[in-house]
């Protein structure tokens, strides 16, 4: 087995772990940081619209021996607006105006081909109407939603209201970041933009139900054992999907970092850009809020429970006990007197540090009659 392979079988036995839950303030202040950031850079340089949205004229010139830098020169002169200028893999210009009608965008169309030395001829032009983006906008909005709603429902009745809650504060979170890099970086927003965000809510969402439904079953009938704390249950949750969590968004990364620094960055393709960022700071960003921000929620709702209030006295109070004897709190036993197998003899605490060994079964106390049945 590889060393990541056993990694992730002792983490999912609990024979190691990280405590994310106990540090859960860390990570909310740090989520905190990048969401400011990310609204600030909003705020400050606001979202490029593309022309599907604002309206104007795309040309597609061939082959042309003239630079990026003096393409859109030579554009923003002959219309009067800004110019956005993509080299293509073949060589070619791809050049949006906002702004640009029928009447203008053919006098444009030819002053281009007389400034880039090419036939008139060889220039294809398009225009887009502000009406179809404003309709794929509202679409989008309609859509996303609708989404969310039934993401609560759904979340609600096959977990809890607590779990719902955190998911969608999650996926809040994950488009947040996404939008604000967007502003950050300046890259257009367009329908493939918009594709690539309803995208990310599916990737997003995905760890973190994996993670609730570890959670819902190892949480079963906590509240008859003194074992353990709901925070540290979900944390063992967690830390049993790390792995899991991790590959998945590894693999799904590779190939979209292709299509952004290969597609978009070396071949030019526009709308490769477009939805290539999207998925990659969406996905990103969607395992970060899975492991870091949605369970970390959970517990904190679920911890203000009357019933988890009480179960964390009486685990707390049965470790000192268990402490004041000389004993561990597994050699304790059940305030019922029934014994502890829900989880592994030597599982590691909540707050073991990945790659910390177990405990010795041979240690003091081990062997020694405590009167209570086991």
């Amino acid at each position: 087995m590889s060393r990541l392979g056993s990694l992730g079988a002792r983490l999912y036995n609990g024979e190691v772990g990280y405590d994310f839950v106990g540090k859960r303030k860390i990570w909310y202040g740090l989520s905190i940081l990048i969401t400011i950031t990310a609204i600030v850079g909003l705020a400050v340089r606001g979202l490029v619209m593309g022309i599907e949205f604002e309206g104007g004229a795309v040309f597609t010139t061939a082959k042309t021996g003239v630079s990026v830098a003096q393409v859109q020169e030579d554009a923003e002169k002959a219309s009067g607006h800004e110019a956005i200028v993509q080299e293509l893999g073949n060589g070619g210009m791809r050049i949006q105006i906002s702004g640009l009608d029928t009447a203008t965008a053919n006098p444009v169309k030819d002053e281009l081909a007389e400034d880039l030395g090419v036939a008139p001829d060889d220039i294809t032009s398009e225009l887009v109407g502000p009406s179809w983006g404003e309709q794929i906008a509202n679409k989008a909005w309609t859509g996303l939603a609708i989404f969310m709603v039934l993401v609560v429902i759904y979340l609600a009745i096959a977990f809890e209201w607590r779990m719902a809650a955190a998911a969608l504060i999650a996926l809040v979170h994950d488009l947040t970041i996404t939008v604000g890099v967007y502003a950050l970086v300046g890259f257009e927003v367009t329908p493939g933009t918009v594709i690539g965000l309803l995208t990310i809510l599916g990737y997003s969402l995905y760890d973190t139900v994996v993670v609730f439904d570890g959670l819902k079953e190892g949480s079963k009938d906590i509240t008859k054992q003194t074992r353990w704390t709901y925070s540290e249950i979900a944390n063992r949750s967690l830390n049993g999907t790390l792995v899991r969590s991790i590959n998945t968004t590894v693999v799904a990364l590779l190939p979209v970092a292709g299509l952004l620094f290969i597609g978009g960055g070396v071949l030019g393709a526009g709308m490769l850009n477009d939805i290539s960022l999207s998925l990659f700071v969406g996905l990103a960003a969607g395992a970060y809020s899975s492991i870091f921000i949605a369970t970390p929620l959970v517990a904190d709702l679920k911890e203000r429970d009357p019933q988890m209030k009480a179960l964390k006295k009486r685990v707390l109070a049965k470790r000192a006990a268990a402490e004041a004897r000389g004993e561990s709190a597994d050699d304790a036993g059940d305030a019922s007197g029934e014994p502890q197998d829900r989880f592994p003899e030597d599982a590691a605490p909540a707050g073991a540090v990945v790659g910390q060994r177990p405990a010795d079964r041979n240690r003091p106390g081990r062997g020694k009659p405590s009167g209570k049945r086991r």
